[in-house]
C-alpha cells in the first residue's frame, strides 16, 4: 500500500491549488492577450481578418493538438513538471511576440504560448483530483477554471492600458516576466501527489495505444467531451478574437464600453461557476442536462441580437455576454463527467481528450468567422466591417451548437446504459446526489 503522509483537502493542498490556479490565471492571460491587441496586430503586421484570425486559430490548433500527447505525459511525470514546461514555453512564447516586426515570426511566437498553454489546465485539475476529496473536486474545478479568467480581466485592462501607455514591445515583454516568477513558485511549493511514493503512471509505449483506446471509449469521456465542445467555443471566441471587433465595429460602441462588457464577462463567470458548481455536487445525475440548458440559452440569446438589423441596446449586450459566460462554468462539468467513469491514473488522458472539444470547436469557429467577415466585406478589412458582415459571419456558431447537443444526448444514454451494466447502483446513487468517481475500466469497456 503507498503510504499517505499528507492530509487530502486541507492546508497543503489548498495552498498547491492556490500556485496552481496563480499558473493558470497567468494561461489565461497569455492566451488573451491578442484579444485586446488585435486592432494593432493588423497595423503592426500588416494582415487582413483572416491573417489575424488565424495568430489565435494556430493557437489553438497547437493547443488541441496537444492535448492527448500533453495527457500521456502528465500521467507519466505528473503536474510539476508539465507546469515548469508550460511555463517556460509561454515565457520564451511572449517574450518573442514583443520583438516580433513580421507576420511569420509573431505566428512561431503565438505557437509557443499555445504549446505551453496546453500543458497548464489539465496539470491543475489532476492536482485537484489528488489533492481533494470527492465531494471537494467539483466545486473546486469550477473555481480552477472560472477564477483562472481573471487572466482575461489582466489582459482586457492592464494590458490594455500598458500597450496604450509603452507600447507593443515594453507591454509583451514585461508581460512575459512574469513567467519566470511563475516557475520559481511552482519549483518551490508545488507536489505532484499527498502520498510517500508518487502515483505517477509509468505508462509503457507498447501498453499506450490500448490505454488510450480504453479511455476513448470510455462513455463518460465521450460525454465530457462533447459537453466541453457545446458549452466552451462561443465565450472562447469572444474573448480571445472576435469579441472586442464585434462590439466596436459592429455594436458600434466605445473601446472603453466594449473593454467593461469583457470584464463583466469575466465576472460572471465566476459568479454562475459558484451556483453551477454547487449544482453539480448536488444533482450529479442532471450535469448533462445542466450543460444543454445553458447551450439553448446561449444561442437563443445570439439569435436575439444577430437577427436585429440595427445595433442591440447595451442591456442586451449585457445579457449576451452573461450568457456566453456562463458556458465557461458549463464547460468544466465536462471535466466532472470524466471523472466520474476514468480511474485516477488515467485521469490525464481522460482530461485530454475532453479539453479538445471546446478548443477544436473555438478554432473551428474563429476561422471561419475571419473567412466569412473578409468575404462579406468584400476583403475591405478591419475598417470596413460592420454589423451586417458580423451577422453573417457569427451565425456559424449554430450549426456547432445544435451538432454537439445531439452528441451529448446521445451519449449521455450510452453513459447511462454503461453504468447500469457495468457498474449497478451507481446511477441510482447519483440520483440520489451521492458522489461517485473513478469508477475504472473494465474489460467490456466501450461505447
Amino acid at each position: 500500500m503507498t503510504e499517505q503522509i499528507h492530509d487530502i483537502g486541507r492546508r497543503r493542498a489548498w495552498v498547491i491549488w492556490a500556485v496552481g490556479l496563480s499558473v493558470y490565471v497567468l494561461a489565461i492571460f497569455n492566451r488573451s492577450s491578442l484579444g485586446v491587441a488585435g486592432l494593432l496586430a493588423t497595423s503592426r503586421f500588416g494582415i487582413s481578418a483572416t491573417q489575424l484570425s488565424f495568430f489565435t486559430v494556430l493557437q489553438l490548433v497547437v493547443y488541441a493538438g496537444l492535448q492527448v500527447p500533453i495527457g500521456v505525459l502528465l500521467d507519466r511525470y505528473g503536474s510539476r513538471v508539465l507546469l515548469l514546461s508550460g511555463l517556460a514555453l509561454m515565457t520564451i512564447g511572449q517574450l518573442a511576440f514583443a520583438f516580433a516586426t513580421s507576420f511569420p515570426l509573431a505566428v512561431l511566437a503565438r505557437a509557443l504560448v499555445g504549446a505551453g498553454d496546453a500543458t497548464i489546465f489539465v496539470s491543475v485539475i489532476r492536482l485537484v483530483t489528488v489533492w481533494f476529496l470527492v465531494r471537494q473536486a467539483p466545486l473546486i474545478t469550477q473555481l480552477t477554471g472560472q477564477l483562472g479568467q481573471l487572466g482575461a480581466i489582466v489582459a482586457a485592462a492592464p494590458l490594455s492600458l500598458a500597450l496604450a501607455h509603452l507600447g507593443w514591445t515594453k507591454a509583451f515583454a514585461l508581460a512575459s516576466t512574469l513567467g519566470v516568477v511563475g516557475m520559481v513558485a511552482v519549483a518551490l511549493l508545488i507536489k505532484d501527489s499527498p502520498y510517500a511514493r508518487e502515483g505517477v503512471a509509468r505508462v509503457k509505449m507498447r501498453a499506450l495505444a490500448r490505454t488510450l483506446r480504453l479511455v476513448w471509449g470510455n462513455p463518460g469521456t465521450r460525454l465530457g467531451m462533447w459537453s466541453h465542445f457545446s458549452s466552451q467555443f462561443s465565450a472562447t471566441v469572444f474573448t480571445l478574437l472576435w469579441g472586442f471587433p464585434f462590439l466596436v465595429r459592429g455594436e458600434g460602441l466605445s473601446s472603453d464600453t466594449a473593454s467593461a462588457l469583457l470584464m463583466v464577462m469575466t465576472g460572471w463567470i465566476i459568479v454562475s461557476g459558484l451556483v453551477l458548481g454547487t449544482l453539480v455536487s448536488r444533482y450529479p445525475f442532471y450535469r448533462s442536462w445542466m450543460v444543454l440548458t445553458i447551450v439553448a440559452a446561449m444561442a437563443l440569446g445570439w439569435a436575439v441580437v444577430l437577427f436585429r438589423s440595427t445595433p442591440a441596446p447595451l442591456w442586451m449586450l449585457v445579457v449576451l455576454v452573461c450568457l456566453m459566460a456562463t458556458g465557461g462554468p458549463a464547460s468544466m462539468v465536462g471535466f466532472d463527467m470524466a471523472r466520474t467513469f476514468i480511474p485516477v491514473e488515467a485521469t490525464g488522458r481522460a482530461n485530454g481528450f475532453v479539453n479538445i472539444g471546446g478548443f477544436s470547436a473555438s478554432l473551428l469557429t474563429m476561422g471561419l468567422i475571419g473567412v466569412l467577415l473578409d468575404w462579406h466585406s468584400g476583403g475591405g478589412g478591419t475598417d470596413s466591417y460592420d454589423l451586417a458582415d458580423f451577422r453573417v459571419a457569427m451565425s456559424v456558431q449554430f450549426p456547432f451548437w445544435a451538432f454537439g447537443a445531439v452528441q451529448i444526448l446521445r451519449y449521455r444514454h450510452k453513459a447511462i446504459s454503461h453504468l447500469h451494466r457495468l457498474h449497478p447502483g451507481v446511477v441510482e446513487a447519483m440520483k440520489r446526489g451521492e458522489a461517485v468517481a473513478h469508477l475504472g475500466f473494465h474489460d467490456r469497456e466501450g461505447v
